[in-house]
């Protein structure tokens, strides 16, 4: 009984990425109904979604639909993925209600400070990132190592947070943040990974950091654990500020969040 009931507690989201193109009731309702189906679940807990064409306009149309079959119960909340700060405007302004929106934010990408936190801070919206440890670079066993040859980045996560880091500033500015970090993972009786997801949990509308695993390969998970444990000093933040004051401007670069999939 106890088991059950645990498993009752958990709270599970899905995600919808419909092809661009009109979207009806119809298609929204088929979408959700095999979601609650595979699920085995009445209603679901968070529904994200993703739309890949800005110009198609008929985003707001499923994000309508969507509405509606929420009212009607089958959805608690409904949230975002990749979206940018100006759609995620226009999708305010049009009265529908977003509790999330999912997008990387790391020591390397901050592109969410530039227009996106304090638009979700100002709407009561919350930021889920990822992204947040670079696919397992950011860890202190690169520091002191030359950059990886793209034959040893053997997941399509460190080939692209290798990309991120080429665009930020490059390997040696990044083991000139892994130098930065070390100690400061040592002080706390943590590592870098736990350091830089615990500086980007205290940046303003976030709401948690999702870390991926790789079952039986890469779980971590006692070490992810350590990130309640403590809290970045003044000191702390001033060391990483400076070496991130040193890299290139990302939101110039690629732009808002989400743009690097468009």
């Amino acid at each position: 009984r106890h088991g059950a009931q645990r498993l009752s507690e958990i709270q599970a989201f899905t995600k919808w990425v419909p092809r661009p193109g009109r979207v009806t009731r119809r298609m929204v309702d088929d979408a959700i109904g095999r979601s609650l189906s595979r699920m085995g679940v009445e209603c679901l807990d968070l529904l994200q979604f993703h739309w890949w064409d800005y110009a198609d306009r008929s985003y707001l149309d499923a994000l309508k639909h969507l509405a509606d079959v929420q009212h009607e119960g089958k959805i608690r909340h409904l949230a975002l993925t990749n979206f940018d700060t100006e759609r995620l405007r226009v999708i305010t302004d049009a009265g529908i209600r977003i509790v999330s929106n999912q997008v990387q934010y790391s020591l390397i990408d901050r592109r969410p400070e530039a227009a996106m936190a304090g638009f979700c801070r100002d709407h009561n919206i919350r930021l889920l990132t990822y992204g947040t440890v670079l696919g397992g670079l950011l860890s202190e066993k690169y520091h002191g190592r030359p950059a990886p040859h793209r034959g040893k980045l053997n997941t399509a996560s460190l080939q692209k947070y290798n990309n991120m880091i080429d665009a930020w500033g490059g390997w040696a500015l990044f083991q000139e943040l892994l130098g930065a970090l070390k100690p400061i993972a040592h002080k706390h009786e943590a590592s870098v990974a736990d350091v830089g997801i615990r500086y980007i949990l205290d940046r303003p509308a976030v709401a948690g950091v999702i870390v991926g695993t790789r079952l039986g390969v890469a779980q971590h998970i006692a070490d992810n654990a350590r990130v309640f444990s403590f809290t970045l000093d003044a000191e702390d933040r001033a060391g990483i500020d400076a070496v991130l004051a040193k890299s290139r401007d990302l939101m110039k670069a690629i732009g808002d969040c989400g743009d690097e999939y468009r």
